[in-house]
């Protein structure tokens, strides 16, 4: 049997060495988009300045919906609330008085009793009137006779009508209907000034609309805070996202609503989050995630929201891994 050739053995042994460098040699992989984990805090404050009554949370504690997260001095507002309700009852008072009669029970008896009065009156002289007009008619009584009790007649039915007036105008209101429209007017805007007042006693002692954490408290029991001076710094736990940079030429594959895979220290495998944001314009590499592989890069900024039932701490690195 003849042996190769060297100069084949050099070959083979050349593409032996060659097949083994491809196959050994690490891929380059796709460079990762960087980011980090950001929070959008509520900062919860009132409307009015105080003194910082109490402070029942902490920072670093978690709070659920509903709970108080701080009380000022409800000294002044309690007054004002008090000051309204009585402003309130003093004009449903004038609205009553002006909506009863305008005279009393009593004053009312009197009328009726003259009506009765007028009405016995009338009937006499109804009585007398169709005797005298029928012994007129016989010639037993004179013309002048005739005429004095049609006359009387006349007068009775006349304070009857007085009387029965009389009684009408007593039982109409004390006031009239604008009187009565301003009365009404005025229940009304002291019943909102007693809203307002009751609003903005429940405003100097506010509650976590939605549960987190609570990542700031600025101020102490006893310290004079300003109006809408934030006291407490609360995040939700469905309020934090990614804030990650993606190059130029790769921007264009991403749309809102889709997922990305990334991983950060401490995350224990690969997570998703999903595209809410794509900024319209590019902008040259931040200082936040510059390094020497992304210098002098044009990139967009690209926002993701986080699943809240993991949430991670703000500020912390994350690498995305391209799609």
């Amino acid at each position: 049997m003849k042996t190769p050739p060297r100069p084949v053995l050099a070959l083979g042994a050349l593409a032996l060495a060659g097949g083994a460098a491809f196959v050994l040699t690490p891929r380059d992989k796709p460079e990762a988009w960087l980011g980090y984990v950001e929070g959008e805090a509520l900062y919860v404050a009132a409307p009015v300045s105080g003194t910082l009554s109490t402070l029942p949370v902490q920072r670093g504690g978690t709070v659920a919906p509903g709970t108080v997260l701080f009380a000022l001095d409800p000294q002044t507002s309690d007054a004002a609330t008090a000051q309204a309700r009585a402003e309130l009852a003093n004009a449903e008072a004038q609205r009553a008085d002006l909506a009863e009669a305008r005279q009393r029970a009593p004053e009312l008896d009197v009328s009726r009793a003259a009506q009765a009065s007028a009405r016995a009156q009338l009937a006499r002289a109804e009585a007398d009137y169709r005797r005298f007009a029928a012994l007129a008619a016989k010639g037993f009584a004179s013309r002048t006779q005739l005429d004095a009790a049609r006359a009387a007649r006349d007068v009775a039915a006349a304070s009857l009508r007085q009387a029965q007036a009389e009684e009408r105008s007593g039982e109409l209101s004390a006031g009239r209907a604008q009187q009565q429209a301003a009365a009404a007017a005025g229940v009304a805007g002291a019943q909102a000034a007693l809203a307002a007042q009751q609003r903005r006693r429940a405003e100097i002692e506010p509650r976590a609309a939605v549960g987190g954490t609570i990542e700031q408290t600025f101020f102490n029991p006893g310290e004079w805070v300003p109006a809408n001076q934030p006291v407490v710094e609360l995040l939700p736990a469905d309020r934090r996202k990614l804030r990650f940079f993606v190059p130029q030429q790769r921007i264009a594959g991403l749309r809102p609503g889709a997922q990305v895979r990334f991983t950060c220290d401490g995350c224990a495998g690969e997570r998703t989050a999903t595209i809410r944001y794509i900024a319209p314009r590019p902008e040259f590499t931040p200082p936040v995630i510059y390094s020497e592989r992304a210098r002098a890069k044009l990139v967009f900024l690209v926002e993701a929201t986080l699943p809240a039932d993991r949430p991670l701490p703000p500020g912390l690195p994350v690498a995305i891994t391209p799609p």
